[in-house]
């Protein structure tokens, strides 16, 4: 699934292509894809110019224009595509087409932005912007989204992560309580800070918390840097992969020798998601605060 750099990258090589041009026509394939349905959703964005690309945890977010001239304009409105699995948005080159396509935008100047998605699970969704009761923080999943970790102090951090016999990894796969963090991050976060992805959070102290944190900031950003992790779909708006699974050292390497110490990495399961660590490196919680 793509994650915080991934949707990041996605939108930052998206924005070229698309900032100030409108939104002509909209053609869908999947009528699965826009939610609630594609009649609402072309409704809600034709006509409308991309006055900016943004991402909200793995959301990615086109923010449109008013509508002058139509029966009722609310000032805006915001395209919200949540990937999920395999979904992708890429700008189609002229005669080009992409397996998988669910949902295409045909821009003014005759650019296609186009959502793909081999698995089916990525969605579209449209808001206006201004009406009450119906902008996008009525939708349950933007409005529960914790706090950015780019953009919290390492005493915020601290104190979102909680407490309780929650694991560590677990509680940091809550988009309620940070948004943006998945499998591989999380993963190659506490490898770093020598964590065990199944230590309850009430097990680190202040000091661990704080290495945590630092953590997560460096491998966030180095993967933005990096362009983001590609191991299967993850492609950015032009199709270029990334590169930051050249800088793994802990997710998927499962029988490989530590990086650090040699000793063969291991895996287990938490939260449902398959956890790669290293036992030497992340040791067992004796129970007591780090």
């Amino acid at each position: 699934m793509p994650e915080l750099p991934e949707v990041e990258t996605i939108a930052r090589t998206l924005a070229p292509d698309v900032l100030g041009r409108d939104i002509a026509r909209v053609e869908v394939f999947d009528p699965a894809a826009p939610q609630p349905n594609g009649a609402t959703l072309a409704a809600l964005v034709t006509g409308r110019r991309v006055e900016r690309v943004g991402r909200r945890a793995k959301l990615l977010l086109l923010f449109l224009s008013s509508r002058p001239g139509g029966d009722v304009d609310y000032g805006g409105a915001v395209l919200a595509a949540h990937l999920r699995m395999t979904g992708r948005l890429i700008i189609l080159l002229p005669g080009a087409t992409t397996a998988n396509t669910r949902v295409v935008f045909h821009l003014s100047d005759a650019t296609r932005l186009a959502f793909a998605d081999v698995r089916r699970f990525g969605t579209l969704h449209a808001f206006p912007v201004g009406v009450p009761g119906r902008g996008i923080e009525t939708w349950p999943f933007y409005a529960n989204l914790g706090p950015e970790p780019l953009e919290m102090t390492a005493r915020e951090f601290r104190a979102r992560l909680g407490g309780g016999r929650t694991r560590v990894k677990a509680r940091l796969l809550d988009q309620s309580v940070i948004a943006g963090v998945g499998n591989i991050y999380a993963d190659e976060s506490l490898f770093r800070a020598g964590i065990r992805p199944d230590t309850p959070v009430d097990a680190i102290g202040p000091s661990g918390r704080d290495k945590l944190f630092t953590a997560l900031v460096d491998v966030l950003r180095l993967a933005i840097a990096e362009n983001g992790s590609s191991i299967r779909d993850y492609r950015d708006a032009h199709g270029d992969a990334g590169a930051f699974q050249n800088h793994f050292r802990a997710y998927g390497r499962e029988g490989e020798a530590c990086l650090v110490c040699g000793a063969a990495m291991r895996t287990m399961r938490v939260a449902g998601r398959t956890s790669t660590f290293c036992p030497n490196c992340q040791p067992v919680p004796d129970g007591k605060t780090r």
